[in-house]
C-alpha cells in the first residue's frame, strides 16, 4: 500500500521532499564524480558567486529566495572550507561582501562541465516524462506569491465551518446566551453601559417590538454568535450587538453574521445600515470594511467607548 497513492495531491509537500531527497543524494555523488568538493545545499550560493564578483548576504538571499539566516549558515560553512572569503563593502563598512577564493574559482572551473551535463540530463528527463515541470513550477510559485498556501487552506476551513453553521431568528430561549455572549465580549475590553444593559436585558421590547431583528448562530446545537439589527427609522437600521464566542473565532462567523444582517436589512426595506465601534478593535473594523461599511460622521453616541461610526448604503 503506497502512501502517495492513498493520500493523493494532499501529500504534495511530502512528495516534493522525497523527490528533492532523491536528487540531492545523486547530486552528492555527482560532485565527487566531477571533483567538485561542495555540498548540494551550497550550490545556489556558489553558483551566484560565479555570476558576480561579490555579493552581500542580503543580496544572495534575495537572489536565491531563501532567508538571511539560511544563507548566512551556508556562507559560514563555505568559509570554513576555504571556498569563499569576506570583505568589507567599500561604500558601507558595516556590510560584509563575500566572493570566491582561488580554491573556490578552481572548483568553479571543474563545475562548468557538470552544470552542462546536469542541464542536459534534466532536459532529457523532462522530455522522456512528457513534463513541462519548469514552467509549471513558475506558475505555481507565482500563484503562491499572490495567495499563500496557508491562506488558501485557511479560507477553505472558514468556508467549511461556515457551511456547518445554522443561523436562526432569536427567540426567548436564546435570551441568556444573547446577553452572556455580548457581556463577555464587551467586558473583555470595556465595561457594560446603561444602553448595553437595556438591549441585553430586554431584547424583545428594546429591539424586536420596535421592528428590529436578532440572529443567532449555532454550531452543533451550541450558540456561538449573535448580531442584532435595530430599527432607527424607516430607512435606517443599526448593526449592533455582534459577538462571537472565543471557541469559534477564526471561522468567519462574524462575516457570516454581517452578511446575513445586511440581507435582512434589505428585506426590511432599509436603505442604510449604520454601526458604532472603536478603532482599537482592528479585526472588527477590517470586517466591517470587508462587508462594505465606510466611515461617517454620525449622531452623538450613547456609548462612551464609541470613537468610529460607519454605514453602508443598500442598493434596491
Amino acid at each position: 500500500m503506497n502512501f502517495y497513492s492513498i493520500a493523493g495531491q494532499m501529500a504534495l509537500g511530502s512528495r516534493l521532499r522525497r523527490l528533492a531527497d532523491t536528487l540531492t543524494s545523486d547530486a552528492e555523488k555527482l560532485y565527487k564524480l566531477y571533483g567538485a568538493q561542495i555540498e548540494p545545499r551550497w550550490f545556489p550560493v556558489f553558483y551566484m558567486l560565479t555570476q558576480k564578483p561579490d555579493a552581500a548576504i542580503t543580496e544572495l538571499a534575495e537572489d536565491i529566495g531563501q532567508s538571511h539566516p539560511a544563507i548566512s549558515q551556508v556562507v559560514q560553512g563555505m568559509i570554513k572550507k576555504g571556498l569563499i572569503k569576506t570583505n568589507k563593502c567599500k561604500k558601507d563598512a558595516r556590510v560584509n561582501r563575500v566572493s570566491l577564493t582561488a580554491k573556490g574559482r578552481d572548483i568553479a572551473e571543474r563545475l562548468d562541465p557538470q552544470c552542462d551535463d546536469v542541464d542536459s540530463a534534466i532536459g532529457e528527463l523532462l522530455l522522456a516524462s512528457g513534463s513541462n515541470l519548469w514552467a509549471d513550477l513558475d506558475a505555481i510559485e507565482h500563484e503562491l506569491e499572490q495567495t499563500s498556501f496557508y491562506d488558501r487552506v485557511a479560507k477553505l476551513r472558514k468556508r467549511r465551518a461556515s457551511s456547518q453553521v445554522e443561523l436562526v431568528a432569536f427567540s426567548d430561549e436564546h435570551k441568556e446566551e444573547f446577553k452572556s455572549l455580548n457581556a463577555r465580549w464587551i467586558e473583555k475590553h470595556w465595561t457594560l453601559e446603561p444602553s448595553d444593559l437595556k438591549a441585553l436585558d430586554t431584547p424583545q421590547s428594546s429591539i424586536l417590538d420596535k421592528g428590529g431583528y436578532i440572529v443567532i448562530a449555532k454550531l452543533n446545537h451550541e450558540i456561538i454568535g449573535t448580531c442584532a439589527l435595530i430599527k432607527m427609522n424607516d430607512d435606517t437600521y443599526e448593526l449592533a450587538k455582534m459577538a462571537v464566542s472565543d471557541s469559534a473565532k477564526g471561522r468567519g462567523i462574524g462575516y457570516l453574521l454581517g452578511e446575513h444582517i445586511i440581507q435582512k436589512g434589505k428585506a426590511l426595506g432599509a436603505k442604510t445600515i449604520y454601526l458604532e465601534s472603536n478603532t482599537a478593535l482592528k479585526p472588527a473594523i477590517n470586517l466591517y470594511r470587508k462587508l462594505g461599511f465606510k466611515k461617517v460622521s454620525g449622531m452623538p453616541s450613547p456609548y462612551d467607548r464609541c470613537n468610529i461610526q460607519m454605514e453602508i448604503e443598500l442598493k434596491p
